[in-house]
C-alpha cells in the first residue's frame, strides 16, 4: 500500500522525533488564533478531495474521466493530459475545471527516492530562488521529471480557456509534490494567474527558508490534516524541515479548525500538538475520511 511505503521511508525521522530530540521554535507567519470552520467551508473542500482521490486511478480511466465516485463527483471536468507509470513516475493529470475557471494539476502519492535529505532547488526550474531554500531531495527529483511537460500543458489550457487560476492538488506524497508545484507555477506563470493549493495529509517538504518563500508566494493554500494522521509530523523538524502555512485540522467528522502559523501552532486542536509522536497517531487516518471522502482506489 502506498501509505506503508511512505511511512517506512521516513521511519528514522519518526523514531528520532519520538526520542525527544530538541528543535528550535519557528515563527515566520503572522500568528492569530485557531478558527472553527463553517459547514460551508467544509463542504467546499469536498471536490478537491475527490480530485486527489482520482489521482490513484490509471491514466486510461482518468482520460475518460471514469473513475467511479471520485470522477462522478466533479462532472464536466475536461482532462487534457495524463501521465506516469505508477513506478518510476507517479500518476498525474492536468485538465480544465469550468466550474471554477481554473486549470487543475493533481499528483498521485508515490516516490522512488525515499531518503530524507534536503537540497537546493534547481535554478532552471525555480528562477531567482535563494540558494538557502531547500526541499526534500527525492521530492525535488520527482517533481523535475514532469515539471516541463505539465507547465507546457498548463500554459496551453490557460490560453485555450482564458483561465484565471491554476489549482494544485494531491494527497500524501502527491500533496508534497503539489506544494512544490505551487511555487513552481508561481515563478513560471504570469503574475495575473492566481495560484491555489489544496493538499491532504501532507508531509513536511522543505526547510524554514522554503516555508518562508512559499508563504510569500502562495497565500491561497490549505493543507488538510485528518485527525491523528502521522504523516504530517514527518520528516522531523529537528532534521531541518518545516511546514508551510495553511493547516486545516479535521478533529472529527464535520468538525475542523484552521490553525495559525507554519509549524508553530500552540493550540491542542492543531496537529503539531495533538499528534506529538507516531505512537499517539493512527495510520488509518491518513486515508480519510476528508469530509466523507477516502483516498485511494475504491474497493
Amino acid at each position: 500500500m502506498f501509505f506503508l511505503s511512505f511511512a517506512s521511508s521516513f521511519m528514522l525521522a519518526c523514531i528520532l522525533q519520538v526520542a525527544g530530540v530538541s528543535h528550535p521554535a519557528m515563527r515566520r507567519a503572522n500568528v492569530s488564533t485557531v478558527t472553527k470552520m463553517s459547514s460551508t467551508q467544509l463542504d467546499e473542500m469536498v471536490p478537491y478531495a475527490h480530485f486527489a482521490s482520482a489521482a490513484y486511478y490509471s491514466p486510461i480511466m482518468i482520460n475518460a474521466w471514469k473513475c467511479g465516485e471520485a470522477c462522478e463527483a466533479v462532472p464536466g471536468f475536461n482532462v487534457s493530459l495524463t501521465g506516469g507509470n505508477d513506478d518510476s513516475i507517479q500518476y498525474y493529470y492536468v485538465g480544465y475545471w469550468p466550474t471554477k475557471n481554473t486549470v487543475v494539476v493533481t499528483h498521485e502519492a508515490d516516490l522512488t527516492d525515499a531518503n530524507a535529505l534536503t537540497r537546493r532547488l534547481d535554478p532552471t526550474l525555480f528562477p531567482g530562488v535563494d540558494s538557502n531554500v531547500e526541499v526534500h531531495s527525492g521530492l525535488a527529483d520527482e517533481h523535475a521529471r514532469t515539471a516541463s511537460i505539465i507547465l507546457k500543458e498548463v500554459k496551453s489550457l490557460i490560453s485555450q480557456y482564458n483561465a484565471k487560476s491554476v489549482t494544485l492538488i494531491g494527497h500524501s506524497l502527491g500533496a508534497a509534490l503539489a506544494e512544490i508545484e505551487c511555487v513552481f507555477m508561481a515563478l513560471n506563470l504570469p503574475s495575473s494567474i492566481a495560484i491555489k493549493g489544496v493538499t491532504f495529509g501532507t508531509p513536511r517538504v522543505g526547510n524554514p527558508a522554503w516555508a518562508a518563500l512559499f508563504d510569500s508566494l502562495v497565500p491561497d493554500f490549505q493543507r488538510i490534516n485528518n485527525k491523528k494522521d502521522i504523516v504530517p509530523i514527518v520528516p522531523g523538524r529537528f532534521m531541518g524541515f518545516s511546514h508551510v502555512q495553511g493547516e486545516v485540522h479535521i478533529l472529527s467528522n464535520g468538525d475542523a479548525v484552521q490553525c495559525p502559523g507554519d509549524d508553530d501552532a500552540t493550540d491542542d486542536q492543531c496537529t503539531i500538538k495533538s499528534v506529538p509522536n507516531i505512537f499517539v497517531g493512527k495510520t488509518s487516518d491518513h486515508l480519510g475520511p476528508y469530509q466523507g471522502v477516502y483516498m485511494g482506489l475504491s474497493p
